[in-house]
């Protein structure tokens, strides 16, 4: 146990100089890859206790954000159901929803439509101290837009444009700016689209936009290639998550982003809690109150 306890904290060292590397310079990948060691899931390692894990991590994490006034933008791209969502679900789970907040933006407004494109994502950036998850971003015009025509070429050549330099401008004021694009393949995307359609309470996550997406993969695909041609810059590089596997893919961008910026450990000390007050207190009769139905018991 013991010795399984020091191969896998060696592991996640060589983890955490896997993405330093990789965010200094794309031509050290290939030697700091070789640092690494696959973990199987089921032979190397349980996957609830390692997710475990990893979240107390992110505690950690974001208690470092908060105590040093960082400001964290994450990105999450990719096909549909390539399992975005479930992702950003297990990195939120046990984090303080006041520093930690998901954007999920709807279709723009009208009025909306007529501003500076980045201008409704810019109200959503975080202050010091805080985390945000983008789940979809600007990027929709690259993808999304370009694909189903509702930009001009004019809107879209001038966001390839203006992108980088935005981003840059990002990093420029302090602010960490982490890009993932989840990549899943045609049959895989299509199991999981079966899924919905057999699970009521998944059903609603097939959007007519999902179903004209199917159409039109190549055209995905060619847009994707597009827009990383042009906004995968040194400085803000796009980080390719293998998401087949949902669990795998969990786990890898958790112990990415938590290679990505250095943090400390700042656990407060165990609370001792003051004795309960017992004093004497006569209550109001409990029929005065109106109870919800105990249907289960």
């Amino acid at each position: 146990m013991e010795k399984n306890s020091r191969e896998n904290s060696q592991i996640f060292r060589d983890i955490a100089k896997l993405g330093a590397a990789l965010n200094e310079s794309p031509a050290t990948a290939p030697k700091a890859l070789a640092l690494t060691k696959t973990l199987r899931l089921g032979a190397d390692i349980d996957y609830e206790k390692e997710l475990r894990r990893l979240q107390v991590e992110l505690v950690k994490f974001q208690q470092w954000v908060r105590h040093k006034g960082l400001r964290v933008v994450v990105i999450f791209e990719g096909r549909d159901a390539a399992g975005k969502g479930g992702t950003i679900k297990r990195i939120t789970e046990s984090l303080n929803p006041r520093i930690c907040r998901v954007v999920a933006l709807a279709t723009p407004t009208e009025r909306e439509k007529t501003q500076w494109y980045f201008q409704r994502y810019v109200a959503h950036l975080p202050a010091a101290g805080e985390i945000v998850l983008f789940d979809r971003s600007w990027y929709n015009r690259a993808g999304v837009e370009r694909v189903m025509d509702f930009c001009t070429e004019a809107e879209y050549l001038e966001f390839l444009h203006s992108c980088p330099q935005f981003e840059r401008m990002l990093v420029r004021s302090g602010m960490q700016l982490v890009k993932y694009w989840f990549s899943v393949s045609d049959e895989e995307q299509e199991r999981r689209f079966q899924g919905r359609l057999k699970d009521v309470t998944k059903r609603w996550k097939l959007s007519p936009m999902d179903i004209e997406s199917r159409r039109r993969w190549v055209d995905y695909s060619q847009a994707k290639d597009e827009m990383f041609a042009h906004t995968d810059v040194k400085q803000v590089p796009w980080y390719v998550v293998n998401a087949d596997n949902k669990k795998c893919a969990r786990l890898n961008v958790i112990s990415h982003l938590l290679s990505l910026i250095p943090y400390q450990d700042l656990t407060p000390e165990p609370i001792k809690l003051p004795s309960l007050d017992r004093r004497k207190y006569v209550r109001p009769p409990m029929t005065d109150q109106t109870f919800t139905p105990e249907v289960y018991k």
